[in-house]
């Protein structure tokens, strides 16, 4: 059961990697489009430059159940399987099944692919036709049937059950949802569990629900401006915590941070690595319950700091968003120990750490 989970994981993570430019592109598009008056527009004759960039970002988060479908498919079969995957992100999207209904599409027809691929046999010449023609017609009409008539209804029934208990949360259950999300979503720093509740969180937005998305937006910056404000917390009240090669990275991790790349604060976090995902996580479960709980909503899935004039309500998001730093700074400055000045001995291994080699996962 362990090598299965791992194997669906891995192949949710290819896909979420070919998914995120589009994701972020089409953001940007949306917020974009909006600070400058837009709107969507289906009209041509109405098109403004604005509504343009609005309405093509609209349509791009639209292709979202399309991608992670197509992409699972591919991490499962190859090429043969990227047709039939985004054929199932299709029907997802007309279902009604959204998000989730592309990602379960995506499995299905990925490993139907994979099986056709593997156990049939046909004769020599028709060997070439296999992966383009044989492969992905065959496994989108059995995952399309499959879709239309078996899997397809209960997926739209947990989505919209989704959708409605959120809807319906209510203040209290607002602050307790809101620091879960804003506590696993950085738990390991853009990692694979930070990527659950993340990925959850951009399937929301594809049905309307804004909120957890800014969770996502604003918890992503709190670890590196967290840090950051730690350090000058320990030069005031002169409680050093840090390693001169910790400084260094700080510098580098707190822009990153302003951008919503959280992986700065990796080499940081590996020399106290308890200490420090107690200390980001309890800040960032902070800033998601304080977001949940003012209504600040996210239509736009990534962007950092730049986003938030975009957001539903700026003011609670600034709110949120300096209350978590400032916790996460307090913390660390409370249960991280003194650095003694023979601490600073180090290895030559130790006296760079290349940030570059950090895979950002946005």
């Amino acid at each position: 059961m362990k090598n299965i989970g791992q194997e669906l994981k891995k192949h949710a993570l290819t896909a979420i990697s070919y998914m995120l430019p589009l994701v972020v592109a089409s953001g940007l598009l949306i917020a974009i489009g909006n600070l400058m008056g837009g709107e969507v527009v289906t009209d041509i004759e109405k098109m403004t430059i604005p509504s343009a960039l609005t309405s093509l970002g609209v349509f791009g988060m639209g292709l979202l159940p399309s991608f992670i479908s197509g992409y699972i498919a591919y991490s499962i079969a190859d090429r043969p399987g990227i047709a039939p995957g985004f054929l199932m992100g299709q029907i997802a999207s007309f279902l009604g099944a959204g998000f989730l209904g592309g990602m379960i599409g995506g499995y299905f027809v990925g490993y139907i692919a994979l099986a056709i691929k593997k156990y049939l046999k046909v004769p020599k010449w028709a060997q070439a036709l296999m992966p383009m023609m044989i492969i992905p017609t065959l496994s989108a009409i059995i995952g399309g049937l499959l879709m239309y008539f078996v899997v397809g209804t209960p997926i739209v029934w947990i989505t919209n059950g989704l959708t409605n208990f959120i809807v319906g949360l209510d203040s209290s259950a607002k602050i307790l949802y809101g620091f879960i999300i804003g506590g696993l979503g950085c738990i390991d720093y853009g990692g694979p569990i930070s990527k659950v509740p993340n990925l959850i969180c951009d399937g929301l937005l594809l049905e309307g629900i804004t909120e957890p998305e800014a969770i996502k937006v604003l918890a992503a910056m709190v670890p590196p401006l967290g840090v950051a404000l730690s350090l000058v917390l320990s030069r005031v009240l002169k409680k050093n915590i840090y390693k001169n090669t910790e400084v260094e990275n700080i510098k580098v991790a707190f822009p990153m941070g302003l951008c919503m790349i959280s992986e700065g604060v990796i080499p940081i976090a590996m020399n106290d690595l308890l200490r420090t995902v107690f200390c980001t996580s309890i800040g960032c479960g902070v800033t998601g319950a304080i977001s949940f709980s003012l209504g600040v909503g996210s239509k736009v899935p990534s962007g950092g700091i730049f986003v938030i004039p975009a957001m539903s309500n700026p003011l609670g998001a600034v709110i949120a968003l300096l209350s978590g730093t400032v916790v996460t700074a307090v913390l660390l400055v409370i249960v991280k120990k003194r650095v003694n000045p023979e601490d600073e001995i180090i290895s030559d291994d130790e006296k760079e750490v290349d940030l570059s080699n950090i895979v950002i996962s946005g």
